[in-house]
């Protein structure tokens, strides 16, 4: 929602999703790379193009089965890692990732070039003993401006990638039909081959990148059943037609020979033909064109390239930490930052047709994967993989798709195959050192392997145990003393652990006087065992209730509430659910003691609950960012995935259009896109506590303001927290901290 009594419509048409689909692809690819591809297959460089778009299609087929079961965030990798399991979801979330970084490198020197061409700028300078490219000096300060433009935030709208997709396709529209009238066969340079023909579509195919981007905004498109297939493949399908038809103009209506003498002195080709066929108007706009097109492409990939993280990060492929959002920006700048330094790198060490083969090579692996991820997923008949579209003449396409884009791959330099296969070996050994210790995703192909171990060969169930995850059972730890809030943690806990596969701990710490010894207690326990084990007893059955697994345990302790920290660190805990009054700690509204506050830190993720009943039906998830929201937002989707509850995100601002574009793309990130948003402005405190109103429970990222900051002002979402009628649960996730920042805040 974007007010109070406004829900915001899901209304994507048709012709709006293809407009998503043709702006990821009409872009720098088709400005940039066509000289290279006649000088490399003469006309042979249209089929290149053709057999390109042939091979997207079949993937686009499968893209969109997929998109109509699984609408997340993390597109082809989030398919993989589900369905082929994390193994192959290392290898395509860093094919992903790099590639787009590839991608954007090459984009960049392709704006470098049109820069070049614009101001007239001479060739290589002589430094010294080095000669520096003026093309790569511009791509490198271009990249720069846009690393930066994403780190703090600023981002092209849909309305204006809509304009720039449109002012392409006229040019090339106006392009391709004077060049068809003046088009002559005779022209046509000579077919050079089957080989050159492959290898050239093995340059050209990143110019497909981008369809399955489609997928991830399924939820907001009217009637997904049928438009999300008709936008993915209809995208494919109208840009390969105008790929085609702009490669054969420039084949045939310029003399043969006219474009390998442009290659040879530097010029860029398209914008050569242009100015040959429509004058300097003609080459003004196609300038224009490159112009915008390497712009808005490499701005697309680097924005891109967070969402990959972002899935990864979730996932524990590569550390959450690479996820943090900026305080003061909202944005995941290490990510961002990590993925700039990767592209100025690559600006710098990489020729344009090396830089446009890697990113090809790397997205043909993930198409690979994605069509045998939609293979696995029908064949494991998967309970929850229910498709509204499926892929026609199953399993042919995708057995097509997977064996084409793997066969395309040994078309191209060996140079080229020789580093992708680098990076795949990179990514599997970090999957093996580094993410499989840490994930839990199983994969429905393991799954479907391991409860099939009897009839399957004994190598392949050894191989697939040899790789399974081993993230380690997800522990909930729940510290219980009062017998009066056991039902509400054990039940907050255990509809957690059941959607995360996960183990409850119910431990009952019992707090002994200092003048006693822990062990005197230890014999003495008789008086106290009868009340205690009621009370584990007690929990076991609201857990079993659930069908979660619980463990129970006592422990005797000096400090009933610094001995939490102990056990959550000795149990190796994932999560602590603990009660929260006004007595509970010291530290009303914050998990830490101030003690912990300046000395330590959270050993894992804390929820601490309101002594209110649970009643998850409509869930409040106020944000501003950061990763106590994030956990916040984690829980409100397990919860809603056991009761299937209406989530609301609330964001405060000053800017309405501001707060909605934060929390649209923070919603979508994390996968609430089918959460109802709301934007408030004015008194943090006030709007939570009017929008708790209409709803059963809020959950609350704890502050990331300091210590000294809270004590002396307080915290307004604690104090909106306190006076809620609704149970209300504080989420706080660890984060490091200098002592200036816990004691000033960020």
């Amino acid at each position: 929602m974007s007010t109070d009594d406004t829900e915001l419509a899901k209304d994507l048409g048709p012709l709006a999703a293809l407009t998503i689909g043709v702006g990821t692809m009409i872009g720098a690819g088709i400005f940039v790379l066509p000289g290279t591809a006649i000088e490399n297959a003469g006309w042979y460089a249209v089929l290149s193009f053709i057999l390109g778009g042939a091979i997207a299609l079949l993937t686009a087929f499968s893209a969109s089965e997929l998109g109509t079961a699984m609408p997340r965030s993390g597109g082809a990798y989030y398919y993989v890692n589900q369905a082929l399991g994390p193994l192959f979801g290392s290898i395509a979330g860093w094919a992903n990732w790099l590639g787009l970084a590839f991608a954007s490198a090459f984009y960049m020197v392709g704006f470098g070039q049109y820069i070049q061409a614009i101001i007239g700028l001479p060739g290589p300078l002589s430094v010294g003993p080095f000669a520096v490219s003026p093309v790569k000096v511009i791509a490198l300060l271009g990249a720069a401006v846009f690393v930066l433009v994403n780190y703090v935030g600023a981002k092209e709208t849909g309305r204006l990638q809509n304009i720039i997709v449109t002012i392409l396709v006229a040019i090339l529209a106006v392009f391709t039909v004077v060049g068809a009238l003046q088009a002559d066969l005779s022209n046509l340079p000579a077919g050079k081959g089957l080989s050159p023909l492959v290898t050239t579509t093995g340059i050209i195919f990143v110019s497909y990148l981008g369809f399955v981007q489609i997928t991830s905004v399924a939820e907001e498109i009217k009637d997904p059943d049928k438009n999300l297939p008709r936008a993915v493949i209809g995208s494919v399908l109208l840009v390969t037609g105008i790929y085609a038809l702009v490669l054969f103009t420039m084949s045939a209506a310029v003399e043969s020979g006219f474009i390998a003498e442009q290659q040879l002195a530097g010029n860029i080709a398209v914008v050569e033909v242009g100015r040959l066929l429509l004058g300097p108007a003609g080459a003004v706009a196609l300038l224009v064109g490159g112009l915008l097109a390497t712009a808005s492409s490499a701005n697309a990939s680097i924005l891109a390239s967070s969402r990959i993280n972002f899935a990864m990060g979730r996932d524990n492929i590569v550390t959450p930490s690479i996820n943090e959002i900026h305080h003061r920006f909202g944005t995941p700048y290490r990510a961002i930052a990590i993925t700039g330094g990767l592209i100025l790198l690559f600006i710098a060490a990489g020729s344009v047709e090396l830089l446009a083969t890697l990113g090809s090579v790397l997205h043909l692996i993930i198409y690979g994967l994605l069509n045998l991820a939609l293979i696995v997923m029908r064949e494991a008949d998967v309970a929850e993989y229910e498709p509204s579209y499926r892929v026609p003449l199953y399993p042919i396409t995708p057995l097509a798709g997977t064996i084409l884009s793997f066969a395309l791959i040994g078309f191209i330099s060996p140079v080229v195959v020789g580093l992708s296969a680098i990076l795949v070996v990179g990514a599997i050994l970090w999957y093996l050192g580094y993410a499989r210790s840490r994930t839990t995703v199983q994969g429905a192909l393991s799954e479907f392997i391991l409860t099939r171990r009897d009839t399957m060969p004994d190598s392949v169930v050894a191989a697939t145990e040899g790789v399974q995850p081993d993230g380690g059972e997800y522990r909930i730890l729940v510290p219980l003393a009062n017998p009066e809030h056991e039902s509400d943690l054990i039940t907050l806990a255990s509809a957690i652990a059941k959607q995360r596969d996960g183990i409850v701990e119910a431990v009952h710490i019992i707090n002994v006087p200092d003048q006693t010894s822990l062990e005197y207690a230890s014999e003495k326990f008789d008086t106290e065992k009868d009340s205690s084990q009621a009370l584990l007893d007690a929990a076991v059955r609201d857990a079993e209730s659930f069908g979660a697994q619980i463990e129970t345990s006592t422990i005797f302790s000096h400090r009933s509430f610094e001995q939490i920290f102990d056990a959550a660190r000795t149990h190796d805990a994932d999560l602590v659910v603990m009660g929260w009054g006004p007595d509970a700690h010291g530290s009303p509204g914050r998990i830490e003691s101030a003690i912990d506050d300046l000395e330590g830190s959270l050993p894992c993720d804390f929820l601490a609950l309101k002594d209110q009943n649970v009643n998850p039906d409509r869930i409040l998830v106020p944000t501003a960012g950061g990763p106590s929201s994030d956990l916040a937002a984690e829980v409100a989707q397990l919860l809603q995935g056991e009761y299937d509850s209406q989530i609301t995100l609330l964001h405060v601002a000053d800017d309405q259009e501001t707060g909605q574009q934060f929390l649209e793309e923070w919603a979508t990130a994390r996968g609430l896109e089918e959460a109802d948003l709301l934007i408030k402005t004015g008194s943090v405190e006030t709007a939570i506590k009017q929008a708790a109103e209409d709803c059963s429970l809020v959950i609350i990222g704890a502050t990331g303001r300091g210590l000294l900051s809270r004590v002396v002002r307080g915290s307004a979402v604690v104090g909106a927290a306190e006076d809620a009628d609704c149970s209300v649960v504080l989420a706080e996730r660890p984060t490091r901290r200098s002592l200036r920042e816990r004691l000033f805040g960020r």
